[in-house]
């Protein structure tokens, strides 16, 4: 059941139909708000500082989709730089980095397009000293990704990017990428895939991300543990009591908006937590494909929805 909702919330993640209908609905919009942190730089930066001062740590996702064209790229550049630009006016600089999406640099102009703009990026980043995540999308883009971070990695070392464990690939790129030196965030997976390329069911998956997070935590470079899901995490923490990991040596990572307990429970137990941040008003795809990681995020939405003011 749980496979068939997930395999539903992809399908209706790419309908423009559902998308304008949802985020004109008086029903909806209260809700993504919880969920969403802004439609402006400024608001998100004063949430991210309010952050900080409760110990959490925030990465910024500007929304949005592919550019289709050099104009729509150029200007999501310069939004990625005007956040950096941002980050490093903060009072709490220290506690935030940003997340980008290669598609959105131009990936499906051209691969050396979109690296000249993702260089842009960095080059900012680098300036500012802060790191640079390129998020993973679907899984035709998975070997540019990578590519691209091996071309500029150590010129640009501020930067790192994600690997989604339900792709039969990922265990050997999460090796390619470690002795590369690259900062890895863990996820599930939030697209869509073939199972000629993906495992088809949560049990797979699932165990591909514990045994992605523990070489990690044995061998990566401060990898990022990103997930709600409690039986995993608990898993996790026996396993780095066990291995005796260090808790600086590695970093929480969880949606803004979702699991505050489980957070402020982490942040009490002396680990590094980072919330994942996003804001914009191209919110629809990263919202339904957030609900498709954990589909029982649904019902927690719905009580939102209903819940008496």
């Amino acid at each position: 059941m749980e496979n068939i909702l997930r395999k539903f919330l992809l399908y209706i993640a790419d309908s423009k139909r559902l998308e304008h209908f949802t985020t004109h609905s008086r029903i909806t919009k209260p809700v993504v708000s919880k969920f969403i942190a802004a439609n402006d730089l400024k608001t998100t930066l004063s949430i991210c500082e309010e952050l900080a001062e409760k110990n959490y740590l925030s990465a910024l996702d500007y929304l949005g989709e592919n550019s289709t064209t050099k104009k729509e790229s150029k200007k999501a550049v310069t939004s990625y730089i005007n956040i950096l630009k941002g980050i490093d006016a903060s009072k709490e600089k220290d506690s935030m980095n940003i997340a980008i999406k290669l598609t959105q640099c131009g990936l499906d102009i051209s691969e050396e397009y979109a690296e000249g703009n993702y260089r842009k990026v960095l080059d900012q980043g680098k300036k500012n000293n802060i790191f640079v995540r390129v998020d993973m999308e679907g899984s035709k883009y998975t070997e540019q990704t990578i590519r691209m971070i091996e071309n500029v990695y150590h010129e640009y070392p501020n930067t790192g990017t994600v690997l989604q464990s339900y792709l039969y690939r990922t265990t050997k790129d999460v090796v390619r990428l470690t002795k590369l030196g690259s900062r890895i965030r863990m996820v599930k997976g939030a697209y869509l895939e073939p199972k000629t390329i993906a495992y088809p069911n949560k049990r797979d998956v699932d165990k591909s991300y514990l045994e992605t997070c523990k070489y990690l935590l044995r061998h990566g470079n401060y990898p990022a543990i990103a997930t709600h899901d409690e039986e995993i995490l608990s898993e996790l923490i026996r396993y780095i009591h066990l291995q005796g990991i260090p808790k600086d040596a590695f970093e929480f990572q969880m949606l803004y908006g979702i699991r505050n307990d489980l957070q402020k429970k982490f942040i009490d137990d002396g680990y590094n937590v980072r919330a994942y941040v996003p804001y914009g008003d191209s919110w629809y795809p990263y919202f339904m494909r957030r609900l498709a990681e954990r589909p029982a995020n649904v019902a927690f939405i719905l009580k939102n929805i209903f819940r008496k003011s």
